[in-house]
């Protein structure tokens, strides 16, 4: 099969390879660029492991050929985690027990990552739409809403929000 030369940036760095037309991005970051954080789950876009931002989008690795990344902006975890010690995601994930086998962490670390590009100080709910497309058969997802909730309190937005409900004041 011919291979095409796909040139791309990858955690801010532009870089070139040779793919063949069928191969998922995620197998050629992984294959040919040797960054293996992007993990390859379900390969049917189903489970969210895969993801990772592509042009500002969070995207299935799984799903994208890497033909069509050409000329495109790319973050696997690599590129959001620090080159030293870990990133405000991944060290909340880490404290409040968002972890466990640790597959579903790349994808969970990701989507968690757009979000709080998008939106710094995201509500519970916006917390909860967000990963709903990240599976999880570990955590039973508790650690990992609480880790997002402590991220997102460390932004202003969950602090702000009453803490208990306020009296009934209807029938007065």
């Amino acid at each position: 099969m011919n291979k095409h030369r796909v040139a791309l940036t990858v955690n801010d760095k532009a870089v070139s390879m040779l793919v063949e037309p069928r191969q998922s991005l995620a197998d050629a970051l992984r294959g040919e660029l040797g960054l293996m954080g992007t993990h390859l789950g379900c390969e049917h876009g189903v489970c969210g492991a895969c993801t990772i931002v592509v042009d500002g989008d969070a995207v299935r690795g799984c799903l994208m050929l890497a033909v069509q990344a050409e000329g495109a902006e790319v973050t696997t975890v690599e590129g959001a985690s620090p080159a030293v010690g870990l990133s405000e995601i991944q060290a909340a994930l880490r404290e409040f027990h968002g972890l466990q086998c640790g597959f579903c962490t790349p994808g969970m670390v990701m989507v968690l990552h757009h979000l709080f590009t998008e939106n710094p100080s995201p509500s519970e709910d916006e917390i909860r739409e967000a990963l709903s497309g990240q599976l999880c058969r570990c955590t039973g997802y508790q650690g990992i809403m609480n880790a997002a909730k402590a991220v997102s309190a460390r932004h202003g937005r969950l602090n702000d929000q009453p803490t208990q409900t306020p009296p009934d004041t209807t029938g007065i």
